[in-house]
């Protein structure tokens, strides 16, 4: 009898997925897909890549999935353009998954919580932050809008296995600490090519205790560490999320003990205090005490990576009773209709109106620049966004300083960065 070849959860998800009983790192793979991706920015270049190509039809009008979220209520004709020629893919294709406004939301939040992205499934979009899905225990990752028009017409793409690198996450989070200053931290250590082209995958007694938000949003954000792809074992927390919302049958993939490692990266989460990303790049990232006064003009609770019902919970905490700096224009962003709902039917708003704030129906806008937020030179901004590089958010010569949701919330009450207890003596 052939002796199994020991792998990790990428590695075996991959094998799965080319019918193969194991593949090694550096090996070429053509996979089939279970889900691909696209939003109003990708899609039309998707779009024409499909047609370029002679294709006439989807692979599974189920398994492709076009989210208008990054400029819609189109913000001018070229956007509404934009969404038009995937409004009308979409009806030609008879494609179930179409998310337009009122049931539109941001992507990377969306499709998880609707069920469709799961544990050990393939999944490629054209977006960067696709790896995002990695939290459920899937192989996830951003690719070329003309390779997801190959994978909308053929259900398969090919990929070069990723070597894995394990984290480990040990010891009690500190107050105030969440998956977002986990990550921070990691790339702040390893920098922003660190794990480039490798799978990272997140493990130890700190992880397991973290809720699923903090996972999407760690997972989220491993291509900032030039990742393939960010990936959990899946454990009871997984199972509890995705059971309850999954619309196709599952495969649960877990490591090897005596799998191959490219290397161990042990975190003692004990030592991790609240952080802070300076700009221009998302590694220079720093302990909130340690960064001085730094007024800022706009605050943005919200994102693919933080705008999570949880994020808007903690954000409420701390401006309970409290109201945001003159300076200060505060922005919330619920990343999904669902969201949005629970947030309101929890009387977060109320929160957030009667501190100043303004609350933005779902959108990827101001992330990118793209409107609803965009900065103006020389303005500052705290953003739960995962990305500050220079311009990202508006003019050339403005700043984004990334943070979790209690350092941007206790910032815009200050006018300035600070640490939640500045504001919150006792975390509620």
């Amino acid at each position: 009898m052939a002796k199994t070849v020991p792998m990790t959860i990428t590695e075996k998800i991959l094998a799965a997925h080319v019918g193969k009983k194991s593949v090694a790192p550096g090996e070429l793979v053509d996979a089939k897909i279970d889900l691909a991706l696209a939003n109003d920015i990708t899609g039309p270049l998707a779009i024409q890549a499909f047609n370029d190509i002679g294709a006439k039809k989807v692979f599974h009008r189920d398994r492709v999935a076009l989210v208008l979220d990054h400029f819609t209520p189109a913000k001018d004709i070229l956007s509404a353009e934009n969404c038009k020629t995937l409004r009308d893919f979409s009806k030609a294709h008879h494609l179930t998954n179409f998310f337009d406004i009122g049931q539109v939301g941001i992507e990377h939040t969306l499709l998880p919580e609707q069920g469709l992205v799961l544990p050990g499934d393939v999944v490629v979009g054209a977006d960067s932050h696709t790896c995002t899905y990695g939290a459920v225990g899937a192989f996830a990752t951003g690719v070329g809008s003309t390779d997801l028009g190959a994978a909308m017409a053929t259900g398969r793409l090919w990929f070069k296995v990723p070597e894995t690198i394990r984290f480990i996450f040990y010891g009690k989070l500190n107050p105030w600490v969440s998956g977002k200053d986990l990550i921070l931290h990691t790339i702040g250590d390893i920098g922003v090519d660190g794990a480039l082209y490798q799978a990272m995958e997140f493990s130890g007694e700190a992880i397991r205790k973290l809720p699923m938000s903090s996972r999407l949003t760690m997972a989220n954000m491993a291509i900032e560490a030039g990742g393939k792809n960010g990936i959990f074992e899946p454990d009871e927390t997984t199972l509890s999320y995705v059971k309850a919302r999954a619309k196709r049958s599952y495969k649960i993939y877990r490591s090897d003990p005596d799998a191959h490692y490219a290397g161990f990266w042990e975190v003692d989460a004990s030592n991790i205090f609240p952080q802070v990303s300076l700009p221009h790049i998302p590694s220079n990232a720093k302990d909130v005490r340690t960064v001085g006064k730094i007024e800022i003009d706009q605050v943005i609770i919200g994102s693919c990576t933080n705008g999570h019902l949880d994020d808007l919970r903690v954000a409420a905490k701390i401006l309970r009773g409290k109201k945001v700096a003159p300076s200060v224009r505060l922005i919330v962003i619920p990343a999904t209709p669902t969201i949005y709902r629970q947030a309101l039917k929890e009387k977060l708003f109320d929160v957030f109106l009667s501190a100043g704030a303004v609350v933005s129906p779902p959108t990827c806008g101001p992330c990118l620049g793209g409107h609803m937020g965009v900065l103006a030179e020389g303005e500052r901004a705290v953003a739960t966004t995962n990305r500050n590089f220079r311009g990202r958010m508006g003019h050339a010569k403005s700043e984004v300083y990334l943070a979790g949701p209690a350092v941007a919330a206790a910032s815009a009450v200050r006018g300035r960065i600070c640490h939640p207890e500045e504001v919150v003596k006792k975390r509620a």
